[in-house]
């Protein structure tokens, strides 16, 4: 496993600047210059399962935690943890069963902050699910409609983000269900399904609005490697499609007008968000990358780390804090959380 953090600066798109953490499954056994150390683990009841992005994080700085999130097989493994990474509660929850004999596996599991409320949202091969945002109360169940599948095609959700007081969830057939989320209570309605993709949805990303018309605020990801880039509001709107490069875009992130993307070719891309121009193309693993996150309040882009964990399927990372001073990575076959901060 090769991680590689990077600050990189967004050259002619931008003059502000953004944190980012991306990972490959194996890479190459080198490192870089280190400017994060390895600190406690946290350890996990069950392993991760093989999975890209299977790693959801929300920090609770009121109460001194953070909440990790890790899918094994059909149940999600919730771990509250203190800073010094002493786990201090688990919890476990499992995919609702509906039709069927066998418990439907867990694709995602991830938390959506929305303006009035944090809602837990666990994605599967049978439906959706909404949770409280410690799991405790189900709110909201969505059970999926597979009545346009053929009967040797998967059926699954999978690609969970909030924009605004909606929560946006991608599914095998390319569609987007868009649900209306209210300020409290079990009153979910899906309000809209988004047509972009013609393939199954891998990776969902939103940043909040600034008000303007042409502002793009959400951007979604599938396996022939489209990236569709979109405006939210009462009606959602397809601004502009990124053409893929024959391989799937597994993890999509957006900040500030500009898409980054991370390639089943192992690369990394720079999009603008709104013209879907190229602007920069990062070549720094061998291999498919299977996570990419943001750290929105850091500073100026460099190559910073390179981290080698051996004999390890790294299928989830995901940024501590928004100053991207901190990450935490999940490896397939591995019953703790690694966890790494700045020096």
């Amino acid at each position: 496993m090769y991680v590689w953090v990077a600050r990189p600066r967004l050259l002619a798109v931008r003059t502000c600047v953004v944190s980012m953490v991306a990972v490959d499954s194996q890479g190459p056994q080198d490192s870089a210059v280190r400017m994060f150390r390895r600190e406690r683990s946290i350890p996990l009841r069950g392993s991760a399962a093989a999975l890209c992005n299977n790693l959801s994080v929300l920090q609770l700085p009121s109460r001194n935690l953070t909440h990790f999130g890790v899918v094994h097989g059909p149940s999600a493994q919730l771990v509250s943890a203190a800073p010094e990474g002493v786990p201090l509660a688990q919890r476990q929850l499992h995919a609702k069963e509906g039709a069927g004999v066998s418990p439907p596996l867990i694709t995602q599991v991830h938390w959506c902050v929305l303006p009035f409320r944090v809602l837990l949202v666990l994605t599967s091969h049978r439906g959706i699910q909404m949770y409280e945002s410690d799991g405790s109360v189900m709110v909201y169940w969505h059970a999926l409609d597979s009545g346009d599948a053929s009967p040797v095609q998967a059926v699954f959700a999978r690609g969970i983000a909030a924009s605004g007081h909606f929560i946006c969830v991608g599914t095998w057939s390319g569609q987007i269900l868009v649900f209306d989320i209210p300020a409290k209570g079990p009153n979910i309605v899906l309000s809209e399904e988004l047509a972009g993709h013609q393939t199954p949805v891998t990776d969902i990303a939103t940043e909040p609005a600034q008000g303007q018309d042409y502002v793009a605020d959400m951007v979604t990801a599938d396996d022939s490697g489209l990236l569709c880039v979109w405006r939210s509001g009462p009606e959602f709107k397809l601004l502009t499609r990124i053409p893929g490069f024959g391989v799937p875009c597994p993890s999509v992130q957006l900040w500030h007008g500009t898409v980054a993307a991370g390639y089943g070719d192992g690369q990394v891309r720079l999009y603008e968000a709104s013209t879907g121009t190229l602007h920069v193309q990062i070549s720094a693993h061998a291999r498919a990358i299977c996570a990419l996150d943001l750290a929105p309040e850091a500073g100026k882009v460099e190559h910073c780390h390179g981290e080698c964990v051996p004999d390890t399927q790294v299928c989830g990372a995901r940024f501590c804090d928004p100053s991207g001073s901190s990450f935490a990575v999940t490896g397939y076959d591995l019953a703790e959380i690694l966890r790494f901060s700045s020096v």
